[in-house]
């Protein structure tokens, strides 16, 4: 499906702004590193200057650097009240996972500091019960109980300030956070869109803009939209490895792989200089499985292949789901991308021995489903039954965990083994039953943004045994809505190029190996399905 096109007038819009960023030289204060705010606080100046820092940082979403900033705010004036603020802000991360028990402690400490010391300003008030409101919320229910609190505490502060940019992004985060997972309409997307893109003339540097418009359209009806800022969000930020990563949100939406690799290899690089002694950033993990999502869909295997060394020779990497998924799905991808299922089976487990794998059990799944999978292709049935056993397990303590985005895809996944078995066994319609199932259930709802594209889709999977029971048509189906999805992946293209072969439209396989080939690096020779294309499209 092609994105639907941007109205003119907006694209305009947020085009002239960002041309502005693009060539104009301003005269940049104390955040020039990070954008520029413009949020004034009844505090010490001293206090002022540190919080100005933390918060463009909070925007980024470097939140442990922007703790620190808030922390020696907080030291410059023990009265600062917005200091606690922003440390408490710091530990809600309202796109990524709940905070842990001590990450929420923290941050219900701090805004009850805040809280006490009762800030001059009723702006700054304002901010803080908003604030509060999730905490409270959820200490006595759920996380999204508090994340919906907050969300309408912090439309309240927004619509009754309206020319207040920061309220404004806070509210649009918000508006994201509790965006529902199965909307294809993307209605919440939208609307903070719409509100953001219209702060641009006020703020055109102001990195919470910039940051949540990249979330807000990171989907595949709306990414054409977020292009202009993506381009131009490291003029903002050269240095902030989040910043440098974002982008490729959008690029991977629309497969644009040269792009989503040098951004991811620029953001790992930042990541890696900046990183404590005591551990390897989780942004450095994050970037390097983007890099090498988008390498195997280039069929540049090698060049993956060293990306994924990088990312499995680091051994204290930050605990967090971002590091955890990254660890546990580049392994799985390498093998499973490249369709070697005697790799898969046998990935390791917890390589990195050190790391908190307890508290990441719907991420470990992934390695347990590649090992299945794997198994199931290469006729182990056995081991493939062990690895549903596993997964069933998994799926109740991550359902425990309240995770049911992340439970769902657990579930998906064993689902897919279960296919394989049932193929391996014979039984052509119980596989594909089971097949269609983790398909539908993998695709209600949107990808995370933890990840690039499911490690390997469903739909696609679909597709393949669809053409392994000599279903071309149905396979040719199969494929288009995998790349409906995730556009321009190598084997989606290439599965509906051989489909449409074996269904008698060559002028439609034609057009899948055509953009097979425009995606893939020309010097690739090692692949057989690109291998396939191009003698395919010589002969035309």
């Amino acid at each position: 499906m092609t994105a639907p096109a941007v109205s003119r007038p907006v694209r305009l819009l947020v085009s002239l702004h960002l041309g502005l960023l693009l060539f104009a030289q301003p005269t940049l204060g104390q955040d020039e590193a990070y954008g520029e705010i413009d949020f004034p606080i009844s505090c010490a100046p001293e206090a002022q200057v540190s919080f100005d820092t933390g918060l463009a940082l909070l925007h980024h979403m470097m939140y442990e650097q922007a703790a620190g900033h808030f922390e020696t705010a907080a030291e410059a004036d023990a009265s600062c009240a917005m200091a606690h603020w922003g440390v408490a802000m710091t530990q809600l991360r309202p796109l990524w996972a709940p905070p842990t028990e001590a990450e929420f402690t923290r941050g219900r400490t701090a805004i009850e500091k805040a809280q006490a010391l009762e800030a001059d300003s009723e702006r700054e008030r304002a901010y803080i019960d908003a604030l509060a409101s999730y905490y409270t919320a959820a200490e006595t229910g759920t996380h999204r109980d508090g994340v919906r609190a907050w969300e309408t505490a912090q439309r309240n502060l927004h619509e009754a300030n309206a020319d207040d940019v920061d309220a404004a992004a806070f509210w649009a985060l918000a508006h994201l956070a509790t965006a529902p997972p199965d909307d294809s309409t993307y209605a919440h997307q939208k609307r903070a869109g719409t509100v953001l893109e219209t702060r641009l003339d006020a703020a055109p540097r102001h990195p919470g803009l910039f940051h949540y418009l990249i979330h807000a359209y990171d989907n595949p009806v709306l990414a054409e939209k977020a292009v202009d800022v993506a381009r131009a969000y490291d003029k903002l930020a050269p240095d902030v490895p989040h910043a440098l990563h974002m982008p490729s949100h959008i690029f991977v939406r629309l497969g644009v792989w040269p792009d989503v690799i040098e951004w991811n290899r620029r953001s790992a690089d930042a990541a890696l200089q900046q990183s404590p002694d005591a551990y390897t950033s989780l942004h450095h993990a994050h970037a390097l499985d983007y890099m090498i999502y988008a390498h195997l869909q280039r069929g540049e295997d090698q060049k993956a292949r060293a990306a994924l060394d990088k990312l499995m020779g680091v051994e204290t990497y930050q605990p967090h789901p971002a590091a955890a998924y990254a660890i546990a799905a580049a392994p799985a991808r390498y093998a499973l991308e490249r369709r070697q299922w005697d790799e898969a089976a046998a990935l390791p487990l917890r390589v990195h021995d050190t790391f908190p794998w307890n508290d990441f059990p719907e991420h470990e799944a992934i390695t347990y489903w590649a090992r299945g999978l794997g198994a199931a292709r290469n006729g182990d049935l056995s081991a493939a039954r062990a690895v549903v056993d596993t997964l069933e397990s998994i799926h109740e303590r991550t359902l425990e965990k309240g995770e049911d985005y992340w439970a769902l895809h657990v579930d998906a996944r064993r689902t897919t083994v279960q296919a394989w078995i049932a193929y391996a066994e014979g039984d052509t319609t119980r596989a594909l039953m089971l097949m269609r199932t983790a398909a539908d259930r993998e695709d209600s709802v949107d990808k995370h943004p933890i990840t690039p594209s499911a490690v390997l889709p469903a739909r696609e999977l679909l597709g393949d045994l669809l053409m392994a029971t000599d279903q071309p048509a149905e396979a040719l189906d199969a494929y288009r809505a995998a790349l409906v999805i995730s556009p321009k992946r190598f084997h989606s293209l290439y599965g509906a190029g051989r489909a449409a072969e074996a269904a008698g439209q060559p002028t439609v396989a034609t057009s899948f190996y055509a953009t097979l080939v425009e995606s893939a690096e020309p010097a690739v020779e090692t692949r057989s399905g690109l291998t396939h294309a191009r003698a395919f499209l010589s002969e035309r």
